[in-house]
């Protein structure tokens, strides 16, 4: 079965695209990945969207015009992707997420936009959506979703593995012993991607190659302020999102403050390293397999194989998923997964009381026709095409 996996992340910057063919023998999974894409915003649509994020106010007007208008440029992404392997079975989107309503220790919601209608139109075939609240009203956090494919590609590796995430927000799977916890530590890119947009520094809306953060300094006090977050001492499984990592919170951390645009960059690339490397220590990870736009930043890189000195740190090329792709492999995944009946949760993953199927299912042409369901994945080995 041909799935063609599309999300947009928290960096919300564009659409990711993969398809993936899938053959299963026996709860055993073959994924060769035929396409693989990256597809910028219109600069008016990210424009509008940026504007509507929290914690500004918006209206339940933009609310659906973003909906249709985000659905539509998926759309043409599927299309596009679809059209260059000669079709697919299915698509599965997580579309892009514009809130995600925490309280406490707690998840109590989560919405993304971006209709799937369009995208079954414009495709032709099934496509399942709305993936997160299935693992919520189960009483997860709907994220890190991805720790049901990061526990396939490391399960028995013999030794205490991670997967880590640098999208906007920096996400990590631990393994060990055939136990699985996951959670959200923080932001990646988040605070230091509003940064560079507000304050104009350069026109990719985002710090390349570290380039500013390395003509700068850190502001060891500044940095002590943030790592003195809440956020941060709170027991796994938790998610967060820019609902708190804005850029107003950066702006009341240095309101009071004298400090130069490098220097503030150079600061907040630094709170990632130095989050990511104390839950990375504290969980004695020895191998730890990176994705995401943050491993193109050699800051965080070096700045992670610097301070854990006694750990494998590389890219997750080497488990078969690149690293600007693995997100969009997941939710490949999670369509095959829900086509076939098969849960796609790992509890300790997001903190579910027990695995779910997830997302809902929007027919394409014609009669919608499931295949023979499967009872589990029981291993999943990746390749790429050519």
């Amino acid at each position: 079965m041909r799935v063609l996996g599309l999300l947009s992340g928290t960096s919300h910057d564009g659409i990711d695209v993969v398809v993936v063919d899938f053959a299963e023998h026996d709860g055993a999974l073959r994924g060769t990945v035929l396409h693989e894409d990256s597809v910028p915003y219109a600069p008016d649509l990210r424009a509008r969207l940026v504007a509507a994020l929290p914690p500004a106010q918006t209206t339940l007007a933009e609310v659906c015009e973003l909906d249709t208008l985000i659905g539509q440029a998926f759309a043409d992404v599927a299309a596009s992707a679809a059209a260059s392997v000669g079709g697919v079975d299915a698509v599965c989107t997580h579309g892009q997420t514009v809130y995600h309503w925490v309280e406490g220790d707690h998840a109590r919601g989560t919405l993304q936009i971006g209709q799937p209608a369009w995208i079954a139109e414009a495709v032709g075939a099934p496509v399942v959506s709305d993936v997160r609240i299935r693992d919520i009203t189960a009483g997860g956090h709907g994220a890190p979703l991805v720790s049901f494919l990061d526990e396939l590609l490391l399960r028995g590796r013999g030794e205490v593995a991670a997967a880590l995430n640098l999208g906007g927000i920096a996400n990590m799977t631990v393994v060990a012993d055939g136990r699985v916890s996951a959670y959200d530590i923080g932001p990646a890119n988040a605070l230091v991607d509003a940064v560079v947009v507000d304050r104009g520094l350069n026109d990719k809306g985002y710090d390349e190659d570290a380039a500013i953060a390395r003509a700068g300094t850190i502001d060891e006090a500044l940095l002590a302020d943030l790592l003195a977050e809440p956020y941060y001492a709170l027991s796994a499984p938790k998610s967060t999102g820019k609902e708190h990592f804005h850029l107003d919170y950066v702006r009341a951390h240095v309101a009071e403050r004298e400090i130069s645009d490098a220097d503030l960059v150079r600061t907040l690339t630094e709170l990632t390293v130095r989050t990511v490397a104390q839950d990375v220590a504290a969980a004695g990870i020895r191998f730890l397999a990176v994705s995401g736009g943050g491993c193109h930043n050699p800051v965080i890189l070096d700045g992670l194989r610097s301070a854990l000195p006694g750990v494998d740190v590389v890219l997750a090329d080497e488990l078969g998923a690149s690293v600007d792709s693995k997100e969009a492999i997941l939710f490949a995944l999670i369509g095959w997964c829900t086509m076939h009946g098969v849960a796609a949760i790992v509890p300790g993953g997001t903190g579910a009381r027990a695995p779910r199927i997830l997302g809902t299912i929007t027919p394409g042409e014609g009669p919608l026709r499931m295949p023979e369901p499967v009872d589990a994945v029981t291993s999943l080995t990746l390749t790429t095409a050519g």
